[in-house]
Formats: C-alpha cells, structure tokens, sequence
C-alpha cells in the first residue's frame, strides 16, 4: 500500500519533508519511524490523516502519516 509520510522539523535534515512510500499492509507507524532511523526518544507526536494516533497504529492506503519531533523549550 502507498503513504504519504511526512516529516517535520529536525527529521527532514537528511531526509525529506514529504515523499510518497510502500508499506506492507500490517505496517505500523513504529515501522516507518525504525526505517527512517528516527530516535523514538525524539518523537513526539503522531498523526494520521491530520488526527493524533499512537506509535504502533497501523494505516490505511491513502493515509497520511506525519512525524513531528518533540518541541523543546522555555
């Protein structure tokens, strides 16, 4: 199945910002994140299709998948 995955701030350096990809359809978002090799300490939200979901949900063809990085500061 095709994703869009999307990738914000510190996790586009050496990546991408967006890029379409194939998954197997018992993919999780834990599975992009691991082939990514983005530090799951660094992660900070997930969504799919625009709504938060969890690190081991699993998506659907079509969706879109956006990591963003844990905001620090004070």
């Amino acid at each position: 199945m095709q994703v869009t995955v999307r990738l914000v701030g510190v996790f586009r350096i050496d990546r991408f910002r967006e890029e379409r990809r194939c998954y197997p359809e018992t993919a999780t978002v834990r599975d992009i994140v691991c082939e990514l090799g983005i530090p799951l300490s660094l992660l900070g939200i997930v969504l799919i299709n625009g709504s938060h979901a969890a690190i081991d949900d699993q998506f659907r063809d079509g969706d879109t998948i956006t990591l963003l990085p844990f905001i620090d500061g004070g």
